[in-house]
């Protein structure tokens, strides 16, 4: 390959060329070639062309750092920003410890809240350039080093400076947000619109042009948060108020407030279109494309609010704003003899002038066309010419405006104070850069003066840092020659300098810009740095670092007078605004105090009205020279003493378009900055520098066998360099790193370029012959498979010959012998069929004759039996006729006889002898039961007269109550209260009762949408509506715990300056206070509680003595009833004997079942078998009819039990009927006193009625046993048939087949016999164990009482527990506690808790124990318990979380709790829908008073914010860990490749300590995750939330990787996407092994699986670009345009991504509507489901360790 160099051209400044023929030393001229392959001869010579610089590699091109380079130079500078810029679109890139931003005039999705989190944190060489890397190195060393940093933003207008210094803030803001709530980082982002509005303007080269320099100091505290700024500014451009030239605008304020004249508060500006106005339409061009200024306004106004500016001062400020704007338009009208003016009475613009600012009109309109003049004796006023009167009104215009630009400034400043004491400060300076235009004037010269002091002391920290760096690597020190801009810097500051020979000549009374020209001219035509231009007497020129600028003296000496005439002023101070007095008298007192040494000059300033003879005070003004000299040294005082940060902006072209480049303009921007300085300092020196272990991985393909085995590496590289390199000063071995002169890692480079080029020769060479052989095998393979396949092709083609041949003759011979076959066979069947005819006949005759002998003997037997039939049915008719008579005559005598009995009366007797026994025993029934009832209405009349008594008493006394308590208006307003309470009840069960309807109806709606549309869109749908709610919820439920964070630390803060301040005066008022207001609450609460509790004694009283009636009562029926349980006693011992009877029977039934299968096993004949058969239904019918008559006697027994029961039930009807029929039967009453009468016939009525009943339902039970009676024969009849199938198959079957078939049966009885046996042991084992653990438990339980009985003074709690313990077999899963022990349950439960404590229990015991307190709370229905429980264990938890904010085991424990405790809620809540997987004991211990659905939300909201707070601690651990895990740890050895980049990295933005990210691998973060899974599993938290949680934690570690790839370059190659891709297969195959793969958690990796496959892919043809935009579907356009213009080869036998392949793949990708978002929002929280997750655990179950101290507990 050819030589490739730079060479010059005035187009594109340098040119890439080849040199095509070698060169020698003293050779003139130099043969290139171009790209275009034109040749050209390059002339050489020491005088007139040096020899051209030299290019870099190929793989050098597009670095990130300049000094990387190995060739440092400016066409390799200009070349990389290209590359940088136009390929890449990187604006940003570091040279050394300078970062260069260039304009892209486009907005770049670059400066999000995800980009500032990812290089938070960061070193400054591990990610791409960046102003956010700056910021944080900045940042970064203000904590470690404790010392003051600034950032130094330069550049051209137009070149982005003001935005730069707007990101470094936001970053600090963001980075440093402030500890308190004073939100001090925002009202520091909100100084940028206003400073924005007042101090930039539009000009020919930026729409937003800075017009002033500002150095904004942001202060921190010593926990490094933002407590405060201060901003300082320099040489506002006031002439641009008055003045603007073509296509430019004034400041940006006035456009806004002219765009929002229209609004109600503006309307007294009396302002209209900016058109109208002088001072706003000079440029012609009052708009900006794509700025909208009302827009603009209205931010501006809400920053003046932000920074607690008043509405009255921004009303003023927008007068006198709008005022400067009625002056420009003050017409000034010139008199005929042109040495005087005047101005118009009428003149609207100067009313509303003077109107705006509480001016009188006259005297300003005076005084603007005239001026005082006084001398040493007198003082007379003098008349002005227009054009003077013009000057002097732009004069004030322009003084107004600065003097109100530092009013704002001050109050900007004033708002960002702070009261707490500055530890550190960052400072921003946002400062103009170099500038030279055709005309420069005195603003320019300010400029560039201070560029040249900023250029100075950029040279010295430059320098200095190179030196720290040789020293620090023990490096010999050598003396680097650097520009020194010292002498032009005395030029212009020195004595008698350039401005105090401006200074000087202003103070001259008749001082001219011509003579200080001539004052130059004569002092300074003997420096270096100064000349006279030959055609001009009144400019000159400086010789600056960047560049020659020729000045033109013309103004110099009037803007560095910056005159304002007295008079106007002192008009000013006399305003009747508060405002526009104190913004003139405070500059002339503090101009007075600080210039002037006379008080009499400061006492006729403020009197300005009288005619004193007086000195004007602009003499002893300092000039604006003066001024700009001491700020800019009191500038650099500041900057000296911190540490410096430098960002040079460079402007791409002039014409404002995106990503264009125009070489011309860069490199005079890159010469003007000190960029290319830099370089040439690096240059001078050793600008390549590698550390050995990077040097060693890089060229050990250099190096010796012999070499690699020795273990000191740095040995070995010194050892290869001295090999390679022969001059020693080429290279310096340091401590820790290698320096090297520049082109030698160029030549390292070529050295192992062809070491890898002879290696590919020779694997080529051997690759190529390997390729011959195989090929010469192949081919001699195929020659002999050919050979053998023709031959044995020839052999059997002769053999079918043969076979063929064989075959024909075969053929021939079978022809002939089927012919004379077929001859034979035609003759043979021919005589058959005449044999077969002939016999048939012969046959058939004899047929017809056997026929008709058949026929004539039917005949005779069908005629003889008829005849024989009619002689029988004759005799039996005779048989029967005389029969009938007989049997006649017999029934006739019988019937006589039983008619001569029927009239005896003797059978009458005997009939009537059992109805009269069943009368007697009736009416001595009657008789016993009158007394009893008898007995009964006495006890019944003592107790209604005792109750009676009471009754008047709690009369009396409810009379006596009333009238203690006057009109009972307490009681009625309590009852008015409840009838309402009742009504809001109503209205809310029937608000209810529509919201369901509603709710239904909704539902039914939307079932019939979803069956319209498909159901995977259906479900897509619901569940992103489902998650985005879910998500603005949790959000919403984040927010509400931020807000409460910042309301308890609020708090604590209230509470501690009380304690400090005034505590005990604060606490007596409160106590005076307080106390009255307690009492009489106390008072009135007493007298309701004191009625109240009287009334309810008393009903507890009442309820006593109705239960003791009701204990009278039933032990009368219990009386009753033990009759009936003696009667009852015999009959069920008559169906116990029946019952067993029905046994044997059919055990007997069995037994003749066995007795047919042991006959059907033998071989008896089917006779036997049928005889066997009709025995067995014989026996069967006789045991059915035995059986029905049982059943008969089983009906007639409990017929009797029936009636017994009715007859007590009679009994118990009419004593509890005897109070009501008493009073109402009054009629029949009268017949017996007694009542008895009356008595009977009620008890006779009701027995009738219940024995009709009895009769009934006895007739319902008779006909149900029936039925089953029915169905059990069926059943039984099924079973014979069973039998007698399996008989009739075991008869068929053979005798072995019989013994084997029933032999089986057996097994199959037995089998499930033995089945039937397991069941019952299992039981029986199961029980034996539940009773040796209530053994064991009674006897622990007596060891207690034991150890209790010898402890004589325990405490009451442990004899409550005692008691307790000895009911434990009816525990019922509740715990008892007093409210004073409350504070201490939760104690020792919540605030001393230690998740160790009870890892040894069941898991979430504590939500267990405070669920079985709440219980018991709600059994006993204390409602005000359960909600101090439940609101005292939330806060407890939250105390506990907010202490252990940072402990992940203790969050996981809280929420596991937590959502435990929620889970019990709704499983014992008693709704249906909970209830479905509860077993019926857990169903007895649902809640039975109270609905705590508001508490289950709260419980719901909190274990969110625990979910997010254990997210948010779990990232905070991982996060160190991913980006050194998941790409910088050596998963697969040896894979990754080092690139040749010279390890430009600052030393002090380098972590030192081992301990640092690089430390963590793969194997470390996998073991964190296992770490975090087994402390939730411990902890018993659901595994649907596990997942969730892992879900969560796997979408951080896919976005911090993602973003480190997208931010880093040399990251993103091919080795990378291999580790990367092996380490997500071990994450992926962690999830398997944890059963999480499920958990949609490797869903989330799907964008960094297919960034690494994007890195491994070809990346070349039209092809791959198709496949790429297919395999990267979760990838967004941006990051993949990114990822491939970040792509790095290794080596150079790997080609970059081509700009066309990456514009092909942008044109594919077109119509995704992908975000603009570059990188993944890392603090994104998928929306948390808890899902409904029921315990099978049983409260009763549950055993409390005596460790955790809750003896207090009682077990209920």
């Amino acid at each position: 390959t050819f030589t490739r160099v730079w060479i010059p051209d005035p187009e594109d400044v340098w040119k890439p060329a080849e040199i095509t023929k070698d060169y020698k030393e003293g050779d003139p001229i130099l043969h290139l070639k171009l790209e275009d392959e034109s040749p050209l001869e390059y002339p050489v010579g020491p005088k007139d062309n040096p020899l051209p610089f030299l290019r870099n590699p190929d793989i050098l091109v597009g670095e990130n750092d300049l000094t990387a380079l190995s060739y440092l130079h400016e066409p390799a500078v200009l070349h990389n920003l290209r590359v940088r810029f136009l390929e890449s679109n990187h604006i940003y890139t570091y040279c050394g410890i300078v970062l260069v931003a260039i304009n892209p005039y486009e907005q770049l999705q670059i400066y999000g809240e995800e980009v500032i989190n990812a290089y938070s944190g960061q070193n400054m060489g591990d990610m791409d350039p960046h102003i956010f890397a700056v910021a944080e190195e900045a940042y970064k060393q203000m904590a470690r080093d404790e010392r003051n940093q600034s950032i130094i933003v330069s550049g051209e207008s137009g070149a982005g400076k003001t935005v730069s210094a707007k990101y470094a803030m936001r970053f600090f803001a963001t980075v440093g947000g402030s500890a308190n709530d004073t939100n001090v980082e925002e009202k520091v982002l909100a100084s940028s619109p206003i400073m924005e509005a007042i101090g930039n303007a539009k000009t020919t080269r930026n729409d937003n042009s800075s017009r002033f320099g500002k150095y904004i100091q942001i202060g921190f505290n010593r926990h490094y948060h933002i407590i405060g700024a201060n901003m300082r500014t320099y040489l506002l451009e006031k002439s641009r108020v008055v003045f603007q030239a073509e296509d430019e605008r004034n400041y940006h304020i006035f456009y806004q407030l002219c765009a929002s004249a229209s609004l109600p508060e503006f309307k007294d500006l009396a302002l209209s279109n900016a058109d109208d106005f002088t001072y706003t339409s000079l440029g012609e061009n009052i708009f900006i494309e794509g700025v909208n200024d009302a827009e603009d306004f209205e931010k501006t106004r809400e920053a003046f609010t932000l920074l607690s500016v008043k509405d009255s001062n921004q009303s003023s400020i927008f007068k006198i704003i709008a005022s400067i704007l009625h002056l420009g338009n003050v017409e000034i009208c010139a008199e005929r003899d042109g040495e005087s003016c005047h101005i118009s009475r009428d003149d609207p613009h100067l009313k509303h002038f003077c109107r705006l600012l509480g001016v009188e009109l006259q005297q300003m309109e005076h005084w603007l066309c005239h001026r005082k003049l006084a001398t040493a004796s007198e003082t007379y006023v003098k008349n002005m010419s227009s054009k003077q009167a013009a000057n002097a009104r732009d004069a004030l215009a322009k003084h107004i405006y600065a003097r109100l630009f530092d009013w704002i400034v001050e109050h900007v400043n004033m708002a960002l104070q702070t009261s707490f004491k500055q530890h550190s400060f960052i400072g921003v300076l946002d400062i103009y850069g170099f500038e030279t235009f055709e005309i420069n004037s005195f603003e320019q010269f300010c400029i560039n003066y201070a560029n040249e002091k900023l250029q100075q002391q950029f040279n010295s920290h430059v320098f200095k840092l190179e030196q720290e760096e040789y020293m620090k690597e023990q490096i010999p020190w050598t003396l680097i020659d650097f520009y020194d801009n010292q002498p032009c810097i005395d030029l212009i500051e020195a004595r008698l300098g350039i401005l105090d020979l401006l200074d000087e000549e202003c103070k001259v009374p008749k001082g001219t810009d011509q003579n200080w020209a001539q004052k130059l001219y004569g002092q300074h035509s003997s420096s270096a740095h100064f000349q006279k231009p030959r055609m001009s007497n009144t400019s000159f020129i400086i010789i600056h670092f960047a560049d020659k600028v020729e000045y033109q003296c013309e103004g110099f000496l009037e803007k560095n007078r910056d005159t304002v005439y007295e008079e106007q002023i002192n008009i000013l101070k006399a305003s009747k605004f508060q405002l526009v007095a104190d913004l003139f008298q405070e500059k002339q007192d503090g101009s007075s105090s600080s210039s002037s040494t006379s008080t009499k000059s400061a006492r006729v300033n403020v009197r300005a009205a009288k005619p004193t003879v007086k000195v004007p005070n602009k003499d002893h003004r300092k000039t604006v020279g003066h001024q700009f000299r001491s700020s800019l040294h009191l500038l650099m005082e500041t900057l000296n003493a911190t540490t410096p940060h430098y960002v040079r902006c460079i402007k791409p072209n002039d014409d404002k378009e995106a990503f264009s480049f125009d070489s011309r303009r860069a490199v005079q921007q890159l010469r003007a900055c000190g960029v290319l300085e830099t370089i040439r300092i690096s240059a001078a020196g050793y600008p390549s520098r590698w550390t050995y272990p990077d040097f060693f991985n890089r060229y050990r393909v250099l190096m010796k066998k012999s070499d690699m085995t020795i273990a000191d590496k740095k040995l070995v590289c010194k050892n290869l360099l001295e090999t390679l390199i022969k001059d020693p000063d080429k290279f310096q071995f340091g401590k820790t790193k290698i320096f090297f002169r520049a082109g030698q890692v160029a030549y390292l480079e070529k050295l192992r370029a062809d070491k890898f080029r002879s290696a590919c020769i020779k694997i080529q060479k051997t690759v190529r012959g390997w390729l011959q052989r195989v090929r010469y095998r192949k081919i001699r393979t195929a020659t002999v498979t050919l050979q053998r396949y023709v031959r044995g092709y020839l052999a059997r083609r002769y053999v079918e010959h043969l076979r063929l041949t064989h075959a024909a003759i075969i053929c021939q011979k079978q022809y002939r012998m089927v012919r004379d076959r077929r001859a034979y066979l035609r003759v043979r069947q021919a005589v058959i069929i005449i044999q077969a005819y002939t016999k048939g006949m012969f046959t058939r005759r004899i047929y017809w004759e056997f026929l008709l002998h058949h026929k004539a003997m039917i005949i005779q037997k069908t005629v003889r039996g008829w005849l024989e039939r009619k002689k029988f049915r004759r005799a039996r008719n005779a048989a029967i006729i005389i029969q009938c008579a007989y049997r006649r005559m017999c029934a006739k005598r019988q019937l006589k006889q039983l008619k001569i009995e029927a009239r005896s009366a003797e059978h009458l007797k005997k009939l009537n002898t059992g109805m009269e026994n069943k009368i007697v025993q009736l009416q001595r029934k009657m008789d016993d039961q009158s007394k009893e009832y008898k007995a009964q209405n006495e006890q019944l009349s003592v107790a209604n007269t005792s109750l009676s008594t009471e009754l008047t008493k709690t009369q009396k006394e409810l009379e006596q109550l009333r009238s203690r308590q006057g009109d009972g208006s307490q009681i009625t307003s309590l009852q008015e209260e409840l009838e309402k309470l009742r009504e809001e009840l109503q209205e809310a069960y029937a608000q209810r009762k529509r919201l369901e309807e509603e709710h239904s109806s909704e539902k039914q709606g939307l079932k019939q949408v979803n069956q319209e549309s498909s159901a995977s869109q259906r479900e897509v749908s619901l569940q992103t509506e489902l998650d985005a709610e879910r998500q603005r919820y949790q959000n919403l439920l984040k927010e509400f715990s931020r807000l409460e964070q910042r309301y308890d630390n609020l708090q604590e803060e209230v509470a501690l300056a009380k304690v400090t301040f005034n505590f005990c005066f604060s606490h007596r008022c409160l106590t005076s206070c307080s106390f009255p207001l307690q009492e009489m609450g106390v008072e009135k609460a007493a007298m309701d509680i004191s009625l109240f509790m009287k009334l309810q004694k008393r009903v507890r009283e009442l309820e006593q003595e109705r239960k003791r009636l009701q204990i009278s009562l039933d032990k009368m029926e219990e009386l009753a009833k033990h009759k009936y349980k003696l009667d009852t006693g015999s009959l069920s011992l008559q169906r116990q004997e029946l019952e067993s009877e029905n046994k044997k029977l059919k055990n007997d039934l069995n037994e003749l079942r066995k007795m047919i299968a042991d006959r059907a096993s033998q071989n008896s004949s089917s006779n036997e078998l049928q005889d066997s058969y009709n025995i067995l239904l014989s026996q069967l019918k006789a045991a059915n009819e035995e059986l029905e008559a049982r059943k008969e006697e089983v009906l007639i027994l409990r017929a009797q039990i029936v009636s017994n029961a009715q007859q007590i039930e009679k009994t118990e009807h009419i004593v509890s009927s005897f109070h009501y029929t008493c009073p109402l039967n009054s009629d029949w009453g009268y017949l017996n006193e007694d009542g008895e009468l009356g008595l009977a016939y009620q008890g006779l009525k009701q027995v009738a009625r219940l024995l009709e009943a009895q009769l009934q339902s006895q007739s319902r039970q008779h006909k149900d046993e029936l039925e089953a009676l029915h169905t059990q024969i069926e059943l039984l009849k099924d079973d014979i048939e069973k039998k007698q199938e399996m008989l009739n198959y075991t008869m068929s079957l053979s005798p072995e087949a019989q013994v084997e078939y029933s032999v089986q049966q057996e097994i199959t009885r037995l089998t499930n016999d033995n089945l039937d046996l397991k069941e019952l042991v299992e039981k029986l084992e199961k029980n034996e164990r539940k009773l040796k653990k209530q053994l064991r438990i009674y006897m622990k339980k007596v060891q207690e009482l034991e150890r209790n009985k010898q402890k004589p003074q325990a405490k009451p709690e442990l004899s409550r527990q005692v008691t307790v313990q000895r009911k434990e077999k009816d525990f019922e899963g509740m715990l008892e506690y007093y409210k004073e022990d409350e504070a201490l349950l939760v104690k020792s439960l919540i605030t001393d808790m230690k998740p160790s404590a009870v890892s040894a229990t069941v898991p979430c015991l504590p939500a267990y124990i405070l669920f079985m307190c709440i219980r018991h709370a709600d059994y006993i229905d204390a409602d005000q318990k359960v909600e101090a429980l439940l609101t005292t264990t939330i806060n407890a938890i939250k105390k506990v979380l907010k202490k252990n904010n940072d402990d992940f085991e203790m969050t996981s424990f809280w929420l596991a709790n937590t959502s435990r405790l929620l889970h019990c809620l709704k499983q014992y809540s008693g709704d249906e829908v909970f209830m479905t997987q509860n077993t019926a004991k857990q169903n007895e211990h649902c809640l039975k008073n109270f609905d705590l659905a508001e508490y289950r939300q709260v419980l719901s909201d909190l274990s969110i914010q625990i979910y997010q707070q254990l997210i948010k601690v779990a990232e905070g651990i991982m996060q160190p860990m991913i980006v050194s895990a998941m790409l910088e740890s050596e998963s697969i050895p040896s894979l990754a490749g080092v690139k040749p980049m010279g390890y430009r990295n600052r030393s002090s933005s380098m972590d030192n300590d081992g301990s640092g990210p690089s430390s963590y691998t793969l194997q470390a973060l996998i073991r964190q995750l296992g770490q975090f899974h087994s402390i939730m599993g411990e902890h018993g938290l659901d595994p649907e939330i596990v997942g969730q949680v892992f879900r969560q934690l796997f979408h951080c570690i896919n976005a911090i990787t993602l973003n480190h790839l997208l931010l880093c370059k040399d990251v993103c190659s091919w080795s990378t996407g291999m580790q990367l891709r092996y380490n997500i297969s071990q994450m992926e195959e962690w999830l398997r092994g944890n059963n999480l793969y499920q958990s949609k958690a490797a869903a989330t990796l799907e964008p960094i699986i297919q960034a690494a496959q994007l890195l491994q892919i070809k990346k070349k043809t039209s092809q791959d670009a198709e496949a790429i935009c297919s395999l990267c579907t979760a990838l967004t356009t941006h990051q993949i345009v990114k990822i491939l213009n970040l792509y790095t080869p290794l080596n150079e036998f790997e080609e970059r991504v081509t700009v066309s392949f990456i514009r092909n793949i942008q044109n594919r990708l077109q119509e995704r509507n992908d975000p603009q978002q570059l990188l993944v929002d890392t603090k994104h929280v998928f929306p948390v489901l808890f899902p409904y997750t029921p315990s099978a655990l049983s409260l009763e179950t549950i055993h409390i360790p005596a460790s955790l101290g809750l003896d207090f507990l009682v077990r209920v």
